[in-house]
């Protein structure tokens, strides 16, 4: 530690509460540069500075470098065992590819008490991504416990249901996050397609026009209502959604495409390129 010669401890440790104050600021207002360096300057003074080293590590995340951040979380976090910064080190990890060691740090983030409820969200969201539906289940459901009025949990839940096409499952998650948020888009969303999924296509279909009536512009509930309304003998109407879909996102276009293609009761296609052209794409056959 480099000490200011003359200054007094506690004198010192108030200078840097002081300018750690001001990178906040800065940080606040979207200076992310001048507050990284304001951090910076503190650490220079006091490398093993705990609240500078966390402060740190959140601004470069918020720059989109976590490589860079790793290192000032990972001493914060040996530091100060915390489930706080055990888990923004875990994101740093995992953002850079280092999967492993983030997954051996967010293990460790929900075994801290009291619980820190984001560790057990961006864990079980990892461990779904995985393809590990159990483990992520497993996780989600202790944080549910944990935090049983943060929706997010029952959301993440029913994305875990709907992958492992457990549609009573996701109905289950999907109506709990709503009696917590009212409304909840991905929550109707999700729901309409766990009806989906059990062929009940009008009460799914309903499902996403009440998001669309709230939200024209969410090209998820658009593209499924689209195949719904096929199912439904609709063929005008649902492929009319699936192009509004793809016009408006054309990274749509391969989803709308399989749906398209998909629908029981839809048309024939002799080719996808002639399926395509009914989306307004042109492709080679």
């Amino acid at each position: 530690m480099k000490k200011q010669a003359g200054v007094p401890k506690g004198a010192r440790a108030a200078m840097a509460a002081e300018a750690l104050a001001r990178a906040v600021a800065a940080g606040n207002s979207g200076d992310l540069s001048e507050a990284e360096r304001i951090v910076r300057d503190v650490l220079a003074k006091n490398p093993q500075h705990l609240e500078a080293l966390q402060l740190l590590g959140a601004l470069l995340m918020g720059q989109k470098r976590p490589r860079e951040a790793v290192a000032p979380l990972e001493e914060a976090a040996r530091r100060s065992p915390n489930p706080e910064l055990e888990t923004h080190l875990a994101i740093a990890l995992r953002e850079i590819g280092r999967t492993d060691e983030a997954l051996a740090w967010f293990y460790r983030a929900i075994e801290r008490q009291p619980a820190y409820a984001r560790a057990f969200q961006e864990l079980g969201n990892l461990l779904r991504a995985m393809r590990s539906y159990v483990e992520a289940e497993t996780v989600l459901k202790r944080g549910l416990e944990a935090a049983p009025t943060v929706a997010e949990f029952s959301l993440a839940l029913g994305g875990v249901y709907l992958d492992r096409a457990d549609s009573p499952g996701a109905k289950v998650a999907f109506a709990r996050a709503l009696s917590i948020v009212p409304g909840n888009a991905d929550a109707l969303v999700g729901f309409g397609i766990a009806l989906q999924y059990e062929g009940d296509f009008v009460r799914a279909a309903e499902r996403f026009r009440r998001v669309l009536a709230r939200d024209p512009g969410h090209h998820r509930a658009r593209m499924n209502l689209g195949y719904c309304l096929i199912e439904l003998g609709q063929q005008d109407e649902g492929i009319a959604c699936l192009r509004a879909a793809v016009q408006a996102a054309p990274h749509n276009y391969g989803t709308a495409l399989r749906m398209l293609i998909g629908a029981g009761r839809g048309r024939f296609w002799l080719n996808r390129s002639a399926a395509a052209a009914c989306l307004g794409f042109n492709v080679k056959p």
